[in-house]
């Protein structure tokens, strides 16, 4: 609920620090007092539109700081955690205007957006009235407020999870629709383009391995020449393996004479003939390798060419075309595997849907009958209010499903008729300033325990009427306060004597920079000075003793009823 409103140089507010409590508060002061100029700053605080012209002449700037203390568990403790707020059980909203227009908003001191700032307000508190920029039961929150009365909150919110899983579904089957349609498109070119592939069948690594087989093949007779002549210097008469054979022959005939001696050299002697033959084996196997038929070298350049010409033809390296076989002939395999795919996909959209209107048809049929119930109850609240020959008609529209949404397939609005043989029509566009505010009062008395900010704030909604029907609207505003905490504008004094808090709102000279000016103050009332401002409001200037005495039979009789 609200607790505190501190107001600082807006119009003719120079200073002003009010407290709040629970149940119903009103305020009262004759015309021109700045009961709207109040109710203007605080719908500053909570959110609305700025202007210069709300700075006090004279001032740069003008603020607005409104504090709540939220019960635990409500919505907008979550919106303060979306948006990385720190609350501590008390939430301050803070506003301030400056002279030139530019404006600046706050919570819990933390810079935030104007629409951040309107977010929490609208969370926190309703402002009614007899205009329609502060009677903002808007047509988009009807819905809500017939489920909330229903208690189709759960079921809505089921129905939310049906239509995002409907929706999934339709998007699953449209992203794979159009992946199924660009595959048949290119499929006689993946076709085409596999039987390629496959043909020439590339292997990983083929290129560099077909080009150092052409370098080698280019340059065999060079290189065979060359691994001749090094045979050649290793076989023969006359050739060190030959003079090197024969030195160990002699080595070996002596070694018996001296073993000692000798022995380390024939072993040495050993080593290099068998290196020599390594080295001639080696020799051999190279010049088998350099060894060719001639058609092998345009065997091997066709094959490269043919290689580069592909890879060249897709826009990929040599060594990238293996694994482009495999993506083409994974697309001709999702191609027939998709077909499939698309039939289920087509299951489940069709067993989402069957789910969604399942529940849709439900919710539809049980916002019917409580719409029913709901227009019972509210014309039960008209009478008493003077609209006795008024109609409330929650209209209920059954949308087709596709037109239908998370929260079902209905919309619904609330019309109203205010007399015999008029049409029906809109609440916001066929009643009257003074009928609509009471309309706003039946609903909001009938839904007080149900789909309410914390704060209403009721804007003279008793203009027009006295006697019976403004007690009756007293009675009803204190009804509604026993659920939520209610703020009232109001210049009945059957309404006032119903209150818990009675604050009094009047103009007085103080003396400013320029000379003497005016400023609105505002006193909380109790007791005798209570007692008096009922009478005035009673009697209007000269207060009597016959207006003190029905004052306090009005005070006695809410007083009595309390008890």
């Amino acid at each position: 609920m609200l607790t505190s409103l501190s107001i600082r140089d807006i119009v003719l507010i120079d200073k002003l620090d009010l407290v709040f409590g629970e149940g119903l508060s009103v305020l009262t002061g004759e015309t021109g007092a700045g009961k709207s100029i109040l109710l203007d700053a605080f719908t500053l605080a909570i959110g609305g539109r700025g202007d210069a012209a709300l700075v006090r002449k004279g001032a740069s700037q003008g603020q607005v700081t409104a504090v709540f203390e939220p019960v635990p568990g409500h919505p907008v403790l979550d919106l303060l955690e979306e948006n990385e707020i720190a609350q501590e059980g008390t939430l301050i909203l803070r506003r301030v205007q400056n002279s030139d227009g530019r404006t600046r908003a706050f919570l819990n001191d933390q810079t935030v957006s104007i629409q951040l700032l309107k977010q929490v307000g609208q969370l926190l508190v309703e402002i009614h009235g007899q205009h329609d920029d502060r009677a903002l039961i808007d047509q988009s929150g009807h819905r809500d407020l017939v489920d909330a009365y229903a208690g189709l909150t759960g079921d809505v919110a089921e129905l939310g999870k049906r239509w995002d899983t409907w929706k999934a579904a339709e998007h699953a089957l449209e992203e794979h629709a159009r992946e199924i349609e660009t595959i048949r498109a290119n499929a006689d070119f993946v076709s085409h383009a596999l039987e390629e592939l496959r043909a020439l069948d590339p292997q990983q690594g083929e290129e560099e391995s077909l080009a150092d087989r052409r370098a080698l093949m280019m340059n065999a007779e060079k290189i065979a020449g060359e691994l001749n002549e090094a045979l050649d210097a290793l076989e023969g008469e006359g050739t060190a393996q030959a003079r090197i054979a024969a030195a160990l022959r002699r080595i070996e005939r002596q070694a018996d004479s001296a073993s000692a001696l000798l022995t380390p050299v024939a072993e040495a002697l050993e080593k290099v003939m068998l290196e020599t033959e390594n080295a001639r084996n080696t020799i051999e196997h190279s010049l088998a390798e350099a060894a060719f038929e001639p058609e092998e070298l345009e065997q091997a350049e066709e094959r490269l060419f043919a290689l580069r010409a592909l890879a060249r033809k897709h826009k990929v390296m040599v060594d990238d075309l293996p694994a482009l076989t495999e993506k083409l002939e994974e697309e001709l395999e999702n191609l027939e595997q998709g077909e499939s795919r698309l039939e289920a996909l087509n299951q489940d959209v069709a067993k989402a849907r069957e789910a969604f209107e399942t529940k849709a048809v439900a919710v539809s049929d049980a916002r019917q009958d409580a719409a029913a119930k709901l227009d019972e109850a509210i014309v039960a609240e008209l009478g008493p209010l003077k609209l006795e020959k008024a109609r409330f008609i929650t209209k209920i529209e059954r949308l087709p499903l596709e037109q239908g949404g998370p929260s079902g397939i209905d919309r619904v609005a609330f019309h109203v008729q205010t007399n015999p043989g008029t049409e029906p029509g809109p609440m916001m566009k066929v009643a009257s300033g003074g009928e609509l505010a009471r309309f706003i009062l039946a609903l909001k008395v009938v839904l007080a325990s149900r789909g309410s900010a914390p704060t209403l704030v009721f804007d003279e909604i008793d203009t027009g009427v006295g006697g019976a029907t403004a007690a009756a609207i007293g009675e009803r505003l204190a009804r509604l306060a026993d659920q939520v905490q209610v703020l009232v504008v109001t210049h009945a004094p059957q309404v006032a004597a119903q209150a818990h808090g009675h604050l009094r709102i009047a103009k007085e000279s103080v003396d400013g920079d320029q000379g003497e000016a005016v400023a609105t103050r505002v006193v909380h009332l109790e007791g005798a000075h209570r007692r008096e401002e009922i009478a005035r409001m009673l009697a209007g200037q000269e207060i009597t003793d016959e207006a003190r005495a029905a004052a306090e039979r009005l005070m006695s009789h809410r007083a009595g009823e309390r008890a």
